[in-house]
Formats: C-alpha cells, structure tokens, sequence
C-alpha cells in the first residue's frame, strides 16, 4: 500500500481533537535552542531523473571489485526470482507469526525451510532459525552445556572461523563456560587428532567440528565424532550448507552422526551487501530439542481435519520467564530464512550440488593458476571445498593493496588471525569466477610478486 500524507484539513482535524493549535505544541518540551530550523544540511529538492543520478553515482563510487574472497561469505548466483519473491508484500512485511490463524503462509514458509534443512543435514529437527552463524554456535555451545549438566568446558579448534570463536567467548565468558583452544596440524590445516586425544576429561560438554574448516580444508568428521562420542561428548558441527549437497551430513558423521549442527545460512540465496544481513540455521538431534533456542514450526489437522501450522516449541524468555528461556537473543532472520527456502526450492537437490561441484572446481584451477608464479605455493596437503591457504614470497598488505587497485578482492589475509601465517592468503572461487578472471588475478600476482 503507497504512502498517502495527510492533507492540510486532515491534519487540522487531528489537532483540533487534541486540543493543540499547531504540530509544533506536540514538541514543546524539545529546549528552543536544539531545535534547527533551517535544517542547513538538508541538500536542495531534486526531480526524479536527479535523484536517480546520485543514487547511481553513489552506487558507483564503491567501485565494482572481481571476488575471490571468502573466509564464511560467499559470493554465489542467486536466480532472480529468488527476490523477487521474496520481496512480495506477504513475505516482506511478516514477521513474528504469533497468531497462528492470521500467520499459516508464513509458518508454512517456516516449516517447509525446517523440512529442508533438516533433510540437507540429516538431522532430526531444525529451527526457523538464528541471528547469524556465528552467534550460532554460541548458541550451541549453551544448548551442550545445559544438555550435558555440571560438564562447562568447550574443545574448539583453531580451524573454526576467527569471528565465531570472539562472538562465542564473549557470550559465554560470563557462564562459568571454558573455551579450550585446539590446534591445527601444520602439514594438513586440520584438528590435530594427536593432541586432541589428550583433552577430553571429565568436563569437557562438546567438541565442535567445522566443515569444511576456516582454512577451507576438510576434517576428519567421522574419526572426530567417534572419538567425541567415546568419551561421553556432545559433537557440535559448523558448515557450510551449500557444501552439504556433495559432502556426507553430518547426522551421517561417524556411527551416530553429530548431535547439533549449526552454520551461517549466507551462501543459499543471500547477497554479499556490505557485511550483512546474515541468517543463522541449527538442527539438533530429537533426543535434546527441548535445549533448543528459537522457535520449531508444526504442522498438525484442525478440527476439520485440515492441514494447519502453528509454533510447537518458543522456548525464547519473549514467551516464557527469562529465567527459563533457553535464548535470550531474540531476534529471528525471517526475510533471510524466506530467501533461502525459495533458493533451495529453485535450485534443487541437483542445481545446489552443481554450483557446489562449480566451486570446487573453480578453486582447483585457480591455485593451479596462482601457484604456477614462483613464489606461491599451497601451505596445506589435504583436501578442500572451495577455498585454499596460499604463502606468497611477497609483503602481504602492500600486495593485497595494489591487487585491489586493479579492481580485485585478492584474499583474506591470515596473519591478523593465526599465528606463523603472516604470508598466508585465504583464497576462494565459486561458480560465478571466469577463467579470464583468474588469469586476470594470477597476471597481477605474478607482476607484483616478480618485483619482490
């Protein structure tokens, strides 16, 4: 529905049944000497045609950069009816479908999106959904501590994304919860199985595994699983899901498969938009639901034996007493969740498993291309999805800089972050990267790299 201001005489109206002369009385209590009249700020009114100049102009100062950067967002295609969907005023507009009978498109939306995820991660039950990824994982490592009881130490290792272990200690510092750091082998990138062995004592709640890791390389899922699980250990598995169309699930890991898995829902259908917005997806085995955060979808028969939806587990404190709400983090990524089913509906089983298959091979042939240059090579020997850890024989910032001048996104450098690896570029490809585009990248690498 447009906008429609009021007229002079509708807002006389109005004032007149408040009993105010003027708009300006409503405001009386704002001191006179903040209110600025002139609004000097305010650029000239424009036409149309102008407006859309500077938008576009706008637009146009960021610049438009060829991505081969990664690090938990990705750059995919996203069918065009995707949005367009998406942004219908049905699914826009709706957002917490606390009246089941005046909400049933937007639970079904939300149950069809839990159908999905479950199947995708072979999981028992799914949510409709989380803030975002890493947030996510906060969330699980809440959820273990309180299924396991008395257990509050975490194994997380240093393969998991920078961003979700900072976003994670800082939720669960205060908690009396432990984050106990595991280190990652230097010849594969991957959990170190030999030092992990040695951690697991009495109060150890969960192992998180993520997969593929932030270095793009594939763990050990089912020999980490397995041994999690010996030791009486709640697995946590981070993913990428559009990954999970060629790699096993993880409700499939190891001889029991994970018990929650958690991931950032970006890459199905969400846009690279200047950092945001994100969703947050977690599936959990039927055994523990009942720790889960969030909100679960239904679907039941009415009294006419009808099909109907409604919300069968609020467990957030916005519903029931803070004290026993399982989150207190509230706010729930609807429209994402809402973008994502229509992706995977329009994509399918095969389409995702092509774009997933696209990447990888996009990645392979760009390392090859890059590690031709002297001075490039792989730091890690284990298999990997769609990104991979380069050194380079250069100085990593001036390189990143002048790459980026050439309207290239080289990387993410990884020295900020981990420790030995201050030459090292994280380097990602998907579908949507050309040949001429590497050869364009690897052409200014080699020039940059050649002057030392």
């Amino acid at each position: 529905m447009p906008f429609i201001p009021h007229t002079e005489e509708e807002t006389r109206k109005m004032l007149d049944a408040i009993g105010v002369s003027n708009i300006d009385e409503l405001f009386d209590e704002i001191p006179a000497d903040l209110i600025n009249e002139k609004l000097d700020y305010v650029p000239p009114a424009m036409d149309e045609a102008g407006i859309r100049r500077l938008c576009k102009n706008s637009a146009q100062s960021d610049g438009h950069y060829v991505n081969f950067i990664g690090a938990g967002a990705y750059e995919h295609h996203i069918p065009a009816a995707v949005w367009q969907v998406a942004t219908r005023g049905e699914f826009y507009s709706a957002y917490t479908p606390y009246q089941a009978e005046a909400s049933q498109g937007t639970l079904q939306l939300l149950y069809e999106y839990q159908t999905m995820m479950a199947s995708l991660t072979a999981m028992e039950v799914s949510n409709a959904s989380l803030y975002e990824g890493a947030s996510a994982l906060a969330e699980a490592v809440l959820m273990s501590v309180r299924a396991q009881r008395k257990k509050y130490r975490i194994l997380m290792p240093e393969t998991i994304n920078p961003a979700y272990r900072e976003t994670t200690e800082t939720i669960v510092k205060n908690q009396g919860i432990t984050i106990s750091n595991i280190d990652y082998s230097g010849d594969t990138g991957t959990i170190d199985l030999g030092q992990l062995n040695d951690q697991f004592t009495d109060d150890v709640a969960a192992l998180v595994i993520p997969q593929p890791n932030y270095f793009g390389a594939l763990e050990q899922v089912d020999e980490l699983v397995d041994l999690a699980h010996k030791q009486g250990c709640l697995v946590i598995a981070v993913v990428n899901p559009l990954s999970l169309a060629i790699l096993k699930a993880p409700g499939e890991w190891g001889e029991n498969g994970a018990d929650i898995v958690v991931g950032e829902g970006q890459p199905l259908g969400i846009p690279l938009s200047s950092g945001g917005p994100y969703f947050g997806f977690m599936c959990c085995t039927q055994k523990i639901v009942r720790q889960m955060p969030g909100r679960l979808i239904g679907r039941t028969l009415d009294a006419e034996g009808k099909q109907g939806f409604t919300l069968t587990l609020q467990a957030r404190e916005q519903h029931i007493r803070r004290s026993k709400a399982t989150s207190n983090i509230c706010t729930n990524q609807g429209l994402m969740v809402t973008a994502a089913t229509l992706y995977m509906s329009l994509m399918g089983p095969a389409g995702m498993a092509q774009a997933a298959k696209a990447s990888h091979a996009n990645t392979r042939l760009l390392v090859e291309k890059l590690t031709a240059i002297d001075g490039v090579e792989v730091v890690f020997n284990s298999p990997f999805f769609h990104e991979c850890v380069l050194r380079i024989d250069s100085p990593l910032d001036d390189l990143v800089r002048e790459i980026t001048a050439e309207g290239i996104i080289a990387g993410m450098p990884l020295g900020a972050d981990f420790e030995g690896l201050q030459d090292c570029l994280l380097v990602c490809a998907t579908e949507l990267r050309t040949e001429e585009e590497m050869d364009n990248f690897a052409l200014h690498l080699e020039r940059i790299v050649s002057k030392g």
